[in-house]
C-alpha cells in the first residue's frame, strides 16, 4: 500500500505527518531521547521488526530529526537527534500530557518530568508549572511515575 505523500501540503501539520505520522517514528524518536542511541537497544524496547526500524530510522535521518553517527570500527551507529528532532520531541512531549489527562488511568502517568531550570516535579506544558520557564525536551529529567511499569 503507498502511503499518501503529506510533505506537500499547504499545512504545517500535515507536513509534521509526512515526518512522524507513521506509528513508530514518534516511538523511535522517544526511544533516541530518552538514551536508547543503538539499532539493538530499539529494537529490543521497541519490539519493532529489523526492516521496519531500518525504514524508519532511514526515513527520520533523511528528514533531519536524527542524524547517523559511527561508535564502532565495524559499520554500526547510534542515533542521535538533531535540533530538529530536539524540537520535534517538544511536540511528543505536549502528545503526552494529552495522553496523562485522558488516557494514563487510575495508575497515573507512566512517566514524570522533572524541569532543569527549577529541579521541581513539573506536568507537561510549554512552560514549567513551579517556575514559569519555558520548559521544551532539553530542559527536563525523565523519572518514573507511579504508572511506570514495574
Amino acid at each position: 500500500m503507498q502511503r499518501t505523500d503529506f510533505s506537500k501540503m499547504a499545512c504545517s501539520i500535515a507536513r509534521t505527518l509526512d515526518v512522524i505520522g507513521e506509528p513508530w517514528s514518534p516511538l523511535v524518536l522517544r526511544d533516541v531521547w530518552v538514551g536508547l542511541t543503538r539499532f539493538e537497544q530499539l529494537q529490543a524496547d521497541l519490539g519493532i521488526s529489523r526492516k521496519v526500524l531500518t525504514e524508519r530510522l532511514n526515513h527520520l535521518v533523511d528528514q533531519g530529526v536524527l542524524d547517523r553517527r559511527p561508535y564502532d570500527r565495524r559499520p554500526r551507529y547510534e542515533y542521535v537527534l538533531t535540533q530538529k528532532g530536539a524540537e520535534l520531541v517538544d511536540l511528543l512531549m505536549v502528545m503526552t500530557s494529552w495522553g496523562d489527562k485522558w488516557l494514563a488511568g487510575e495508575a497515573g502517568p507512566p512517566v514524570l518530568y522533572r524541569h532543569h531550570a527549577c529541579g521541581e516535579i513539573s506536568g507537561v506544558d510549554p512552560r514549567c508549572t513551579h517556575c514559569g520557564e519555558p520548559m521544551h525536551a532539553n530542559d527536563v529529567d525523565l523519572l518514573p511515575g507511579p504508572g511506570a511499569a514495574v
